[in-house]
């Protein structure tokens, strides 16, 4: 992973395997990429070629005991939780498939903007038997309609750029060859405003949300974990690791 710089805006550009897996690497990574945003006055974050991120290493977590994969949680919700309380304007350059943690990662964003191609993007953890966390869930209900949580949260569906777009989930659909340059504009037009007023207007905003994740994040994090080791969840787990290593 890297940081590019344009002007007064960081390009975070994830680079972590072919599809952005998240392991603990990935989420250790991307904390070190956050520590050099100090002198940034917006950001954006996008992925590599056909993905922006596939979402949780599976094959890499599968086999971790319960207090080691809670602890890998904690990791993955403080992250998420920092990123959504970033104090500059985040930018998410949706490249390619954003699935599971890789759309949590750009519900993290303050614009979504996502490469009008032949794409997924969505929380398909219900498909899997497995739960979505607070970091998860309070993000998404701060960021979507509410006739949006069903499709999205509890069935699980993954969805086109123009879908996804109808559903509140991106707020904007770009020609992929214009991704980046858009993404860049947006940052650089949110960077030009008073950053004291946009400071403190974001923070009001997502303040109760993010007070809210840490009121109960331990307990669901608990529970998500339980989710995860279920053995019906286990089976469908590893069905997909075997399709995955099948392609």
């Amino acid at each position: 992973m890297r940081i590019e710089r344009h002007g007064s805006v960081a390009l975070l550009r994830l680079e972590s395997g072919k599809v952005n897996a998240m392991g603990p690497g990935f989420v250790s990574d991307l904390n070190r990429l956050l520590d050099g945003l100090a002198d940034a006055s917006a950001a954006v974050i996008t992925g590599q070629g056909s993905v922006f991120s596939a979402g949780l290493d599976l094959p890499g977590l599968i086999d971790l005991d319960q207090p080691s994969m809670h602890r890998f949680m904690e990791g993955f919700n403080t992250l998420m939780l920092r990123l959504f309380e970033l104090p500059i304007p985040l930018v998410a350059a949706i490249n390619g498939h954003a699935i599971a943690g890789g759309c949590v990662l750009a519900l993290q964003a303050d614009l979504r903007l996502v490469a009008d191609r032949d794409a997924r993007i969505g929380l398909n953890e219900a498909q899997l038997g497995i739960g979505l966390p607070a970091a998860v869930l309070e993000t998404l209900r701060c960021q979507v309609p509410g006739s949006s949580l069903a499709p999205i949260a509890l069935e699980g569906r993954l969805f086109s750029p123009r879908e996804a777009l109808a559903l509140g989930l991106v707020h904007e659909v770009v020609p992929e060859a214009e991704l980046q340059a858009k993404a860049l504009q947006r940052a650089q037009a949110l960077a030009q405003l008073p950053p004291a007023g946009v400071r403190q207007i974001k923070a009001a905003l997502r303040r109760p949300v993010a007070e809210s994740i840490r009121a109960i994040s331990a307990a669901e994090s608990q529970r998500w974990v339980a989710s995860w080791l279920d053995p019906a969840s286990q089976s469908r787990l590893r069905a997909a690791i075997a399709k995955l290593k099948k392609t």
